[in-house]
C-alpha cells in the first residue's frame, strides 16, 4: 500500500514563501513523475508543477507559477518538495501531491494579510 503525506502548509501573508514536502511511503517506485496540483473552493484540480524520474529530473510549471515556485525530489527518499516563493492571495488552495495513481490528503496553503 502506498500513502503520500504532504506537510509544509499553513497561512503566509502576501509575498511570503512557503515550502511544501511529500513523502511516499511503501513499495511506489522512484522511476514515476511526482507532482503537485492545488484546489481552491469552487474550482478544479489543476496543475501546478512536475517533475520527472531520473538525477536529471524535467520540471513542468503552470504558467501562473513560472519564476515564483520550484519543484525538486530527493529519490532517495522518496520525497517531493515546492518551494514557493512571492506568494499571493491567488495561490490560496489545497495543495495535493501525486505520483502514479496516487494521491496524497493534501495541505492547505492560504495566502492572506
Amino acid at each position: 500500500q502506498v500513502q503520500l503525506v504532504e506537510s509544509g502548509g499553513g497561512l503566509v501573508q502576501p509575498g511570503g514563501s512557503l515550502r511544501l514536502s511529500c513523502a511516499a511511503s511503501g513499495s511506489i517506485s522512484s522511476r514515476y513523475t511526482m507532482g503537485w496540483y492545488r484546489q481552491a473552493p469552487g474550482k478544479q484540480r489543476e496543475l501546478v508543477a512536475t517533475i520527472s524520474s531520473g538525477s536529471g529530473g524535467v520540471t513542468n510549471y503552470a504558467d501562473s507559477v513560472k519564476g515564483r515556485f520550484t519543484i525538486s525530489r530527493d529519490n532517495a527518499k522518496n520525497t517531493v518538495y515546492l518551494q514557493m516563493n512571492s506568494l499571493k492571495p491567488e495561490d490560496t488552495a489545497r495543495y495535493y501531491c501525486n505520483t502514479a495513481w496516487y494521491w496524497g490528503q493534501g495541505t492547505q496553503v492560504t495566502v492572506s494579510s
